[in-house]
């Protein structure tokens, strides 16, 4: 499936570190007045595969690290599983660098108010394939609506020759824990299979 999209314009930022910077010091919507912590990314800036989710949660407010709670816990035995190593093959990141409060889903003028921040990181890490998990994370970066379980493992075309996929979220999988064949967690390992696949026709 193709899908041809557009960043906005380029970054004035050079490096991450600048990106980040900027980052932390933002006060362009209200959820700087509720953050303990900014979270901007983890995991390695020159790695093949970026993940892109929604928003921060309690515990990665409290430690300024991306997925590092439940549903952090279980994105590491999903990526265990499909032999992909979180440090080294991964840069991850979120739409919202602030935890909306009560972890509810970031308000559309939080979402444009942090867009220069997710554009920047796209266009310095520049991955080969990205995975979006969550419809907010999917209607940031493709602009599409479409239902996660309509359009979840499918490779989307996009901006510098990259692939995007979108993919359940952690949390999703968390209230729904049946591993029957068809179902949302059988589905994901079957996702992060053909990550691994791509991966390694990458390498």
């Amino acid at each position: 499936m193709s899908e041809q999209l557009h960043l906005a314009p380029p970054p004035i930022w050079q490096s991450l570190a600048e990106v980040e910077s900027a980052a932390r010091a933002c006060l362009q919507c209200g959820l700087c007045q509720t953050r303990k912590n900014v979270v901007f990314s983890s995991g390695n800036p020159q790695a093949k595969l970026m993940i892109i989710a929604e928003a921060p949660g309690r515990n990665e407010d409290e430690l300024g690290v991306p997925f590092v709670g439940r549903s952090g816990k279980l994105f590491d035995k999903i990526l265990e599983a499909g032999r992909i190593d979180r440090e080294k093959e991964i840069y991850l990141c979120n739409v919202v660098k602030c935890r909306p409060p009560n972890n509810r889903l970031p308000l559309k003028e939080e979402i444009q108010a942090c867009e220069k921040y997710l554009n920047a990181q796209l266009e310095l890490v520049r991955p080969a394939l990205i995975l979006l998990a969550g419809a907010t994370a999917v209607e940031a970066v493709l602009h599409v609506k479409d239902p996660i379980s309509r359009i979840r493992g499918t490779w989307f075309d996009w901006q510098f020759g990259a692939k995007v996929m979108p993919v359940f979220h952690p949390t999703y999988l968390l209230r729904n824990d049946s591993k029957e064949v068809g179902s949302p967690k059988w589905l994901m390992w079957k996702d992060i299979q053909e990550v691994r696949r791509q991966l390694d026709l990458l390498n």
